[in-house]
């Protein structure tokens, strides 16, 4: 799941845009202004920004050079065409393109996977160094989020350790009495039904199936493992 940011003063817009990209594989957010912008990318994890470049409060290049200071995730500016400079401007200050309005649908579409495409896929992310994926799972250690098909799950802290520690260390093995000793810090008596414990509760969470998990494996009479995927 990509989580696309739209931001424009004009509902209008900010609508049709939603209308443009319904894609099951987009969770799409809202902002009127570039502080609204700037708070949704606070507390989530966005992947692409379209953006008007004329709004109040804070217009598009003022939010576009705040964006540069913490993250490269793609933004596309929306303009019109009396706003050449502008979009020269945004360009030189970050920007990754830019959509002339009135748009058509297709364009939008194309260029939306045309940017999540090179962002994603050819390594045009280097902001989210501290993120780990499995498959359909991240984690990200540094906001100490986890993500499952794009959407947020909430763990304990010490479930949360095990899965940290299994999604470091894809594919390899660790004995419920490791796992124990690594995560509770502690001799590891009655280890096996603690570690089971917490796996099936990550399991609960993190699986479609969790009798036939794809990513929490058990290796019988060894131990679990992160499967890896790719």
């Amino acid at each position: 799941m990509y989580h696309i940011l739209i931001c424009d003063d004009e509902k209008d817009i900010v609508n049709a845009l939603k209308i443009y990209l319904n894609d099951s594989a987009y969770i799409l957010h809202e902002a009127y202004n570039g502080r609204e912008a700037l708070q949704i990318m606070e507390r989530e994890t966005i992947q692409l920004v379209l953006m008007d470049i004329m709004m109040p409060e804070m217009d598009g290049i003022e939010t576009m050079v705040k964006i540069r200071e913490k993250s490269n995730v793609p933004v596309i500016l929306l303009t019109a065409k009396s706003e050449d400079s502008d979009k020269i401007l945004g360009l030189n200050v970050g920007a990754d393109d830019y959509i002339t309005k009135p748009f058509h649908p297709m364009e939008v579409c194309a260029r939306v996977k045309s940017q999540l495409r090179r962002y994603l896929q050819l390594g045009g992310s280097n902001a989210r160094k501290e993120a780990l994926r499995c498959g359909g799972i991240e984690l990200d250690d540094k906001e100490k989020k986890v993500l499952c098909d794009g959407e947020e799950v909430s763990l304990t802290r010490t479930e949360y350790e095990i899965l940290k520690l299994l999604m470091e260390n894809q594919g390899q093995v660790f004995s419920p009495r490791d796992i124990y000793r690594r995560i509770w810090n502690d001799s590891p008596y009655g280890s096996e039904n603690t570690v089971a414990v917490h796996i099936r509760h990550l399991r609960e969470k993190l699986e479609i199936n969790p009798a036939e998990p794809r990513y929490l494996k058990v290796v019988w009479g060894q131990g679990y493992k992160c499967e890896k995927h790719g």
